[in-house]
This record gives C-alpha cells, structure tokens and sequence, in this order.
C-alpha cells in the first residue's frame, strides 16, 4: 500500500516503531532544563554552549499553570471565532468571524492530515518535499485550522507572552541588544486532523552570503500549551543547523525510509516549556494521527546586523500574501519592534510584581508605548504587514 494511500490509523501503526525508536533517542540526548543565569544575570553560558552545539534547547517550566491555562482559553476562542467555512463573513454560531478587519486574516486552514507546503514554491519553496499525506476518518470536516496569525491584535494573553522577560532575555543573549521580531503564529495539530510541516530548513535571504555563520538567520521560539509527544511534536536534526543549506530531496530520496530520517528526534516537552531551535535546523513535524493535541505559539527573533537593508517577505498562501517583497530599513525595523515594546508594558501591567524587560531600542521611549487604545490602534492592528522575513 502507497504511503499517500494510508489511513490515519494506518499511519500511527506505520509510525509506532519510528517515533518510539526516536524518542528514545531524544530522551537520552539532553539540551533540556530550566532557564538559568550566571552571576552576572546573564543566560548561562553551558545553555549558550548547548544551544550553539546542537541547534535546539528545551527550557522546562518556563510559563505557569495559570498563564497557560490563560493561553488555552485564548486559543479556544479565537478557534471558535474563525470563518464557518472558511471564505465565510461570519463564524460557525453566525457571529462575525474574527478578523474580517484585519489587513490579512489571522486564519491558515487546510484539510486534515494534509501538508500544505510540501512540493510547493510557498515559503519560498523551502519545503521541497511532500509528507505523506494519511486519509482522515470520514467524519472530519473538509477543513482545518492550521495556523492563527496576529495574535498580538486578537489574543492579549498572548501579546503578554510576547513579553516574557526571560523568553526576551534569552534572545537578548543569542541576538545581541538590539535583537529584531520575525513573526509570530500559532500551529494547531488537533488529534487526529493535524497537518504536517515537510523538512525544512527556515531562511532565504542569507545562504550565500560571505558573511554567513550558524545564526544568521536567527531562531524561533515554541511554547507548548500541551504536552508534546513523539507522534505530534516538532522534529529536528540535531547539529544540521551548522551544515549550510542541505539537499532535502536527496536527503528524503536516499533514505530507506523516505522522510523517517534515521538521525531525527522529537522535540518532547510539558505544558510551560519552551522549545527553541536555530532556524537553519532541518525540521518538520508528521500528520497528527495520535489522540493528542499540539498547540505552539511561535515566535523568533533575529540579530539587528541580519536585518539591516535587507530585502525579504513572507509568502504563506498564493492567493492571499500581502506582505510582497520589502526592503528593512530603520523605519520599518523599529516600527515591527514596537510591538515588543508594546508587549513588554501590557505583561508589566498584568504583572507588576514580576521583573520587567528593558529592550534596549526602547529604553529612553517606553512612555511613547504603553499598552491601551492608542498604541493597540498605531501598533498592533496592522502588525503583521510589517513582519519580518529572512
């Protein structure tokens, strides 16, 4: 029976000696604990050192109980609001879907169990192979939501996230000072209807550059607001990060197994971790045949000197990109990274005992950023045409 012929059972059957053969391989691999910082306040250089080595770090207990729990509900919510069906004005209740004033929808949908990137030129085609694609039960909807994006503008539990000092702390000690946004999205994998990502490797602009190192192209935070496992979690190549751009179709092609690559592992993490992995990492994650869920908010950062002057965009859907082809000046770079000044002020707000970020592009100008109806209108409800991509 062809892979692409199998059925969501099938498929967890076919995946069970893999994924339980690799996880146990992620267990014995390491490169997880709490965040932790040396006696100058700094992220500690062993994280640092593991990180650099290996591409990926697991940070464990990062976000509360009661600010996941927060998240879920967000989450929910905003899944609830989503257009009914799709190209839909109004959500599955009749309301008025979420987002219909949005400068892009905040909503990626795809069928269940599908890959919607693999083979395609989407993302500037850096997912040149399909993953297999398993027939989902015949009860399941003709569609899924695959991706929530702006979160920022819809979800304040989240736009408070985005201002988690020691998340900010953390990518102020791998980017520098000046650290830049990417984007931000969130990957719903629901039991049973979750669609894969195909191997990849993040990153367009830089391939080539003389100048290029394993960072260049920055790095992207995971939280989990689930527990994560071997059938639904992220999968990485540990090390791949510092092996320039690799032949993912030959890669996928020579092996035995097709796309089970012998050298991967799953990112396997609780609720509150936080997962971060250098975005020149191969990775991808499979359909989501198991019976549990996969909910990541997604965000990156990159080093200011990456940024400066470069061209780039962002390409999710063929028929629906608005972000084009940008050039990032100054303008452009601070007017995105305004939103984490923003961020930073609504989670001091909700939580003034806890310690606050300082970002250093802001500091004489945290006034001018305060979180309410002014800066929600000039900042965060256009954000997202000012992502950027690299």
């Amino acid at each position: 029976m062809a892979l692409t012929e199998l059925s969501a059972d099938q498929h967890a059957e076919t995946m069970a000696n893999y994924v339980s053969e690799r996880g146990r391989a992620a267990a014995a691999f390491g490169s997880r604990g709490p965040i932790r910082y040396d006696a100058a306040s700094e992220l500690h250089p062993d994280i640092l050192s593991d990180f650099e080595k290996n591409g990926f770090y697991i940070f464990e207990n990062v976000v509360e109980a009661d600010e996941i729990e927060e998240l879920r509900n967000a989450v929910e919510d905003t899944i609830e609001r989503a257009p009914s069906p799709p190209n839909s004005d109004t959500d599955a209740q009749g309301r008025p879907a979420l987002g219909l004033d949005y400068p892009i929808s905040p909503y990626i949908f795809i069928k269940p169990l599908s890959d919607p990137w693999g083979g395609t030129k989407l993302l500037s085609g850096r997912h040149p192979v399909k993953m297999t694609e398993p027939s989902p039960d015949n009860d399941a909807p003709d569609h899924v939501v695959h991706l929530l994006l702006q979160m920022c503008t819809s979800m304040p539990a989240a736009l408070r996230l985005y201002g988690h000092p020691d998340l900010l702390s953390i990518a102020e000690a791998i980017n520098g000072p000046n650290f830049v946004p990417y984007n931000d999205s969130i990957f719903v994998k629901k039991p049973g209807m979750g669609g894969s990502v195909a191997w990849h490797q993040d990153g367009a602009t830089h391939w080539d550059s003389p100048d290029w190192y394993p960072g260049i192209h920055g790095f992207n935070f995971q939280v989990q607001l689930y527990p994560t496992t071997p059938a639904n979690a992220l999968w990485i190549v540990p090390g791949s990060h510092r092996k320039g751009r690799i032949d993912i179709k030959s890669r996928v092609a020579d092996n035995e197994d097709g796309e089970l690559l012998p050298d991967a592992i799953p990112l396997v993490a609780n609720a509150g971790d936080v997962t971060i992995v250098n975005r020149h990492m191969l990775h991808g994650s499979f359909a989501n045949t198991s019976p549990d869920p996969r909910v990541s908010i997604t965000f990156g950062f990159y080093p200011h000197s990456s940024v400066l002057g470069v061209s780039g965009g962002l390409n999710i859907t063929l028929d629906k990109d608005k972000s084009g082809e940008k050039v990032y000046d100054e303008a452009h770079i601070r007017r995105r990274s305004a939103v984490v000044q923003v961020a930073i002020d609504a989670r001091h707000q909700a939580r003034p005992d806890e310690r606050r970020y300082r970002y250093a592009p802001f500091v004489d100008d945290e006034d001018d950023y305060r979180y309410g109806p002014e800066t929600i209108e000039s900042v965060l409800s256009d954000y997202t045409l000012y992502d950027i991509a690299l």
